[in-house]
């Protein structure tokens, strides 16, 4: 029995271990949650964006500085983190609940708040006290306000039909950069695991 339990502790402690780095572990299933956010957001569309034409906006999406190879883990991070929480905070207000489908607006509140949720365990365990002004500087201010840049712009267009259609496209943009960043971060963490 003795040799049984200490077999089943190294086990958990062998499955743990391993799947664990120093910085963040992003599984699979939350790139795969923000792959359904992305495909949610596409199944959204209530209109075609030719009937919004006069309503296009270039909302200069921040894509260098998300993209960008520099960017380090706890960044990047504090990055996807702030992007995730923006999106989140956009369609979850009431106004936005007026425009969409509620079955679909609420699966994406879901897989928004999973995607979150990982990323609040992440960054406890990368950003230390000393990296706690990562979210007020460089790319993660940049996101702040590209995102509201968006506010400003569904205020002005008073919540219009065609306002929340053009920002739906922006959003599904920004969030193929956000996936591609995620994709990166779990290439470096598995990097990190393996050495």
């Amino acid at each position: 029995m003795a040799f049984v339990l200490s077999l089943l502790m190294a086990l958990v402690l062998v499955s743990y271990s391993s799947g664990r780095s120093l910085g963040c572990d992003l599984s699979q299933n939350h790139v795969l949650v923000g792959r359904k956010n992305l495909r949610l957001l596409g199944q959204m569309k209530r209109l075609s964006p030719r009937f919004c034409l006069q309503d296009r906006k270039d909302f200069t999406f921040p894509q260098e500085m998300v993209e960008g190879s520099q960017l380090q883990e706890p960044q990047a991070i504090s990055v996807l983190h702030e992007m995730l929480q923006q999106t989140f905070n956009l369609f979850h207000t009431e106004r936005s609940s007026a425009a969409w489908d509620t079955t679909l607006l609420e699966q994406l509140r879901t897989g928004l708040h999973q995607q979150l949720d990982d990323l609040d365990a992440c960054l406890g365990l990368v950003m230390g006290e000393k990296d706690s002004s990562l979210g007020r500087m460089g790319p993660t201010l940049a996101v702040k306000r590209y995102f509201q840049g968006i506010h400003v712009y569904l205020k002005e267009k008073e919540y219009s039909d065609c306002a929340w259609e053009i920002v739906r496209v922006e959003i599904m943009r920004s969030f193929s950069s956000s996936t591609n960043l995620q994709e990166r971060l779990r290439i470096m963490d598995g990097d990190l695991n393996s050495a």
